[in-house]
């Protein structure tokens, strides 16, 4: 059977908040094979782990991150939200996949791939988001590993995977099927898929035949990959 990539989504949140510390421990604990997290930047420019654009929902704080400096942030979560230079240091080896939201400029993606070069981990992490943020990785790093984010079946424009060069094309799971992941090898990229969280579309996405896939419950992954599923390549 194909050995399908698990990666850890905002680590082990059913277990640990997401994108903290813990919750990526926890992730590689259970086997995940990547983690993926959500990166923003504070005010004066930190990249810190941090999906939404405000504390409200995880940290009961409503100012926006862009409004923050690091210090602050670290403050008002008893620094809870790690950095992502401590997010590299306490995952070892591990690959890390760098959700971007709200990235829409070249200056912020410096600062990202700056630090990412800075813990000497280029070689294990890769970037995801939509077009717009991956350009700005793209105009960032000329070797960076990307995921380029699909949210439609319409096929990415010729022009755009040409500036863009991802390595993976990165899609919602309900919209795939065996046919398109087919045609999307023959293209010669590979498909990533978020977020099924069931052991049904687990299997499903194994027998199309992805080739990675991330969820909040990687442990459940990690053991229907080990199924040996009839039909899976």
């Amino acid at each position: 059977m194909q050995n399908v990539t698990a990666v850890a989504h905002r680590g082990d949140p059913y277990r640990a908040r997401e994108n903290t510390l813990d919750s990526l421990r926890s992730a590689l604990r259970r086997g995940a094979d990547a983690v993926e997290v959500d990166v923003r930047l504070t005010r004066d420019g930190v990249p810190v782990l941090l999906h939404d654009a405000t504390l409200s929902r995880l940290w009961e704080h409503d100012r926006p991150l862009a409004e923050l400096t690091a210090d602050q942030v670290a403050e008002v979560t008893a620094g809870g939200v790690p950095t992502l230079a401590e997010a590299l240091a306490a995952t070892g080896d591990a690959r890390l996949m760098l959700d971007l939201p709200g990235l829409a400029d070249v200056r912020a993606a410096r600062r990202i791939v700056g630090a990412v070069r800075e813990a000497g981990a280029a070689d294990r992490v890769y970037y995801t988001a939509d077009a717009q943020a991956m350009l700005a990785v793209r105009a960032a790093d000329a070797g960076a590993e990307i995921a380029l984010t699909r949210t439609t079946l319409a096929p990415p424009r010729a022009g755009l995977l040409a500036a863009i060069r991802p390595r993976w094309l990165n899609y919602r799971f309900t919209l795939l099927d065996h046919d398109l992941v087919a045609r999307l090898h023959h293209d010669g990229v590979l498909v990533s898929t978020w977020t099924p969280d069931t052991r049904r579309s687990m299997r499903r996405l194994i027998r199309m035949g992805v080739d990675s896939i991330t969820t909040n419950r990687v442990d459940v992954l990690c053991a229907v990959r080990g199924e040996g599923l009839p039909g899976a390549p």
